[in-house]
């Protein structure tokens, strides 16, 4: 069975590949994208926002074993803390590895979300690797909270916007964010 965004999802991870930027819905707003992987692609999404690059972006995974992949000895309780989580959590994890490096706070740390999102984890399953989600706004304006509240220079800056859902007006907030301590305590960064 085809799912309504296939062609999305084809169109995106080509975008993805190629170093561009995609527009699309995550699991909390809607998100600019690029490889978490490529620099260059990174570089796009400071420039496109106008954010200042000591601000570390968040990534996007598919699966808890993931987290294995960009994270050097992660602290497993983790995964046993996000079950018990209700919203979308990201996740502040120490010693990031694999990932681009402007990515990264000063500290070496990334912003990690396992996305439950049928679309997100489909794009990122495809694309094969971790996607940079963040909010679909210059920086220091609002977060659009639908579609219709991405401003044009938005739209305009990327290389693809992704159609599926552009018409759900569901209030969508981002997400919460921990910091994952090393004695296994969590330190609420935005609830």
């Amino acid at each position: 069975m085809m799912n309504s965004f296939e062609s999305d999802i084809k169109e995106a991870v080509t975008v993805l590949e190629t170093g561009g930027l995609i527009l699309y819905p995550t699991d909390t707003i809607w998100g600019i994208g690029c490889d978490a992987t490529n620099e260059e692609a990174v570089e796009k999404v400071f420039a496109l926002k106008k954010r200042a690059e000591e601000k570390s972006l968040i990534i996007l995974v598919a699966e808890e074993r993931d987290i294995l992949k960009y994270v050097a000895s992660p602290d497993l309780r983790v995964l046993d803390y996000l079950k018990t989580t209700i919203k979308p959590t990201t996740v502040i994890y120490d010693n990031a590895i694999g990932i681009a490096s402007n990515i990264l706070s000063r500290e070496g740390s990334v912003g990690i979300r396992i996305c439950r999102d049928e679309f997100c984890r489909h794009l990122i399953k495809r694309f094969r690797k971790p996607v940079v989600s963040t909010s679909a706004n210059i920086s220091g304006s609002p977060s659009p909270a639908i579609f219709n509240d991405i401003s044009e220079e938005i739209k305009k800056g990327v290389d693809y916007t992704v159609r599926y859902r552009q018409n759900d007006i569901t209030i969508a907030a981002p997400s919460s964010v921990v910091k994952w301590n090393n004695d296994g305590s969590v330190t609420v960064l935005r609830p």
